[in-house]
């Protein structure tokens, strides 16, 4: 019998589907060829892509556009696999971003709240803004069986068009003022790593893991043995709340404002999210990956357009959408939760 704590025993139990190890090795590969073959032919074009993937700077705003979309895809894993579809997750970083800015600057940077400094505080406010969001959502699509794709909706219109408003009306303009000192990329990368190894854990290794697979995939089983499928799936939903709220929070205070014009600075990064855990199979780490890519495929094209090729920024700046249809078309091999959408009724 093989030790189920040997190291290729947790690995094959983290990294469970020959889909996932395939993407793996394919993206490994992918990198170690273009090294190769920029140090190869400095002069070349293969030159210029591996001193963009490779530089510092790319590697910092990967990790700070990251942020966001696989922290969201976590809360996003927490919420469909207790069986709640839950599409608002744009809308839920939108209200963090606004809310841990305005938090922010409400305290004063450098000044503290019981002992816990200003950006600690935002942190808080952002995340508890995103849950009860999140919340709202939840007794609305839970306790009065709304569909959950227009309730999806509703969260990110509210959230779209409320928070440039409070924005306009506390600061003067949908763009906050800086707030003159933002959180480093490594914390977010730190949040990043942090949360994806405790969702795995939770997921896989807890009683809790199992009640909201249950809930999501057989919800009369679990109802059966004496567990309430509502409250699995109000802390799947919270859940996606507090991540979704730690993500939006992360990615405004990393550069210390909000900008809400247009679709705002989150810029459909919760929409990206929902794909990186389909694109993940719902696993932590695949999300972690997925989400990874995207990210750095959006700080890539920043940087594409500053090497002078003769090719329109408009097209460039399309890249991770692209990649995002591509990823769409690749999602039949995601295994959905049978139950997910689905209402239900606890039995008498």
């Amino acid at each position: 019998m093989r030790n189920p704590l040997s190291p290729t025993a947790v690995l094959g139990g983290v990294i469970e589907s020959d889909y996932l190890r395939s993407l793996l090795v394919g993206t490994v590969g992918a990198v170690v060829l273009l090294g190769v073959l920029g140090i190869a032919f400095p002069d070349s074009v293969f030159g210029d892509f591996s001193g963009i993937v490779f530089s510092t700077s790319t590697g910092a705003s990967t990790a700070r556009l990251a942020a966001p979309i696989v922290l969201a895809g976590l809360g996003g894993i927490f919420a469909e696999k207790s069986g709640v579809i839950n599409i608002g997750l744009e809308g839920l970083l939108i209200i963090s971003a606004f809310i841990s800015v305005y938090a922010a600057s409400v305290v004063g940077v450098g000044n503290t709240v019981l002992g816990i400094p200003a950006l600690g505080v935002a942190f808080l406010a952002g995340i508890a803004a995103s849950t009860f969001l999140a919340a709202v959502f939840a007794v609305v699509c839970i306790e009065f069986k709304a569909d959950q794709i227009i309730a999806g909706l509703a969260v990110w219109l509210i959230a779209l068009g409320l928070a440039p408003f409070m924005s306009t009306v506390f600061f003067g303009g949908v763009n906050t003022p800086n707030l003159g000192v933002s959180v480093g990329w490594h914390y977010s990368a730190t949040l990043v790593l942090l949360a994806t190894v405790g969702s795995w854990w939770l997921l896989n290794q807890t009683a809790f893991g199992k009640h909201l697979r249950a809930a999501g995939e057989n919800p009369k089983a679990l109802d059966t043995v004496g567990v309430s499928v509502s409250k699995v799936r109000y802390a799947g939903v919270l859940l996606s709340g507090v991540l979704s709220g730690v993500g939006g929070s992360a990615l405004a205070l990393s550069i210390g404002q909000f900008v809400g014009s247009g679709e705002t600075m989150v810029q459909g990064k919760g929409f990206i999210a929902i794909v990186a855990y389909l694109f993940g199979n719902y696993n932590p780490i695949g999300t972690l990956g997925a989400g990874v890519l995207f990210a750095g495929l959006d700080a890539m094209q920043i940087r594409l357009q500053q090497l002078g090729y003769a090719v329109p920024d408009t097209l460039v700046q399309t890249i991770p959408y692209v990649v995002v249809i591509v990823v769409l078309a690749l999602v039949g091999r995601t295994q959905i939760p049978e139950a997910a959408g689905e209402h239900y009724e606890t039995e008498d």
